[in-house]
């Protein structure tokens, strides 16, 4: 079977290579640009590409750009690499169309693990054979999450939650963002409305749920990796 080829562009060389070699050992054929024009003509060479890395700052097209006409065309993942870390850049990346993004400098371990995530979720699927959702699995077309092969009696708000965590593992999210990205930017609330679900979501998840949804005090919550 042929390597799942995923785009990786960003101006600086090091970097590149250095995502590449990690792609690579992960059994992924990485294909290299060095701004979001010449990103746009891989993928136009390569339409079999399951995933594009963007990096925001980059000359000629920037990564937001070139999400945005890539959007007009197609629905690959996308994650966008950025060096600042306000929440403009996230509000920006995902109204572009961007699935995730990574703050440099970021851990090449943790990258790979939101590329699988996202390709898990391209898929429609979270695999219930990998840390940490080992024994998880959400369908996304039923809205439904299993646990041991059981379903889960979740609320709409409760699933939400669930899933982007699930599929963003290790990351951190603040109680703001899941508010503003499940509730909607213009829900009139506070925070302790997702305290409240995910104290509840927590409970419904047992054990899997003491041991891998953690609060990340003062912060928010992530699901362990």
């Amino acid at each position: 079977m042929a390597a799942k080829k995923i785009i990786v562009a960003d101006d600086e060389m090091r970097l590149r290579s250095l995502v590449g070699d990690f792609l690579r050992k992960e059994g992924y054929e990485p294909i290299e640009a060095e701004n979001g024009a010449l990103a746009l003509e891989a993928f136009k060479r390569n339409p079999d590409a399951v995933l594009m890395i963007l990096d925001v700052m980059m000359p000629e097209m920037d990564g937001w750009e070139a999400c945005r006409k890539l959007r007009e065309i197609s629905n690959i993942p996308v994650i966008m690499l950025t060096a600042r870390s306000e929440e403009f850049d996230e509000l920006t990346g995902f109204e572009s169309g961007a699935d995730d993004y990574v703050t440099k400098p970021f851990s090449p371990t943790v990258l790979m693990k939101r590329v699988e995530a996202l390709l898990r979720r391209s898929g429609g699927d979270i695999s219930d054979g990998t840390d940490p959702n080992k024994g998880l699995r959400i369908d996304r077309q039923a809205y439904v999450a299993y646990l041991d092969g059981k379903p889960l009696e979740l609320t709409l708000k409760e699933y939400e939650i669930l899933l982007r965590l699930a599929e963003n593992p290790g990351r951190v999210y603040s109680r703001e963002q899941l508010l503003d990205l499940i509730w909607g930017y213009d829900y009139v609330g506070d925070t302790r409305t997702v305290d409240s679900h995910v104290a509840r979501l927590r409970t419904k998840l047992g054990d899997w749920g003491a041991s891998r949804l953690k609060t990340v005090y003062g912060v928010g919550y992530k699901i362990e990796v």
